[in-house]
């Protein structure tokens, strides 16, 4: 009887604290958006849009129901999670333009520069506004971290 083979592991590590295991994800999504603006094939363009899409989608799901209500009610926020919640709606308005769409020509690409533009104003934010208050509360963030872990490992299983 053959083992199952390990899986190949794209989410961090669960020992890590939320914010650095989404900032681990700010720098893996834009790493991949820099390989994009460099690639000429539309088969990688093709992978690479997929790659981000599913990047972003499980990244945006975990931050909506665990980091964001954590940081909301810990802050007592009214500003920064409202204001981030909306910029998701606007990422995943493009990402239902470009997942599964065969790259073609300058809108495609136009898309996805828009799409990268939106992803750094969004972590600029989210860094050096969210990151740094959340912390500055009494929030267990190596608790939280375990928790974003285990929530995209189980949406990452469901879109393999």
């Amino acid at each position: 009887m053959k083992t199952a083979s390990p899986q190949k592991t794209i989410e961090a590590p669960t020992a890590q604290d939320a914010t650095a295991l989404l900032r681990a994800d700010h720098k893996r999504v834009s790493e991949l958006f820099a390989s994009y603006e460099k690639s000429r094939s539309v088969a990688t363009k093709k992978q690479l849009v997929a790659q981000i899409c599913t990047e972003l989608s499980v990244h945006a799901q975990v931050e909506e129901e665990i980091f964001y209500p954590a940081v909301k009610k810990a802050l007592k926020d009214k500003v920064l999670v409202p204001e981030a919640t909306v910029e998701h709606a606007s990422l995943k308005a493009l990402i239902a333009q470009v997942e599964g769409i065969e790259p073609d020509g300058e809108m495609f690409d136009a898309k996805i520069k828009v799409l990268s533009e939106f992803v750094k104003h969004h972590v600029k934010e989210e860094q050096g506004e969210m990151f740094p208050k959340a912390k500055s509360t009494d929030l267990d963030m190596d608790e939280l971290g375990a928790q974003l872990a285990a929530r995209k490992t189980e949406l990452l299983a469901q879109r393999a």
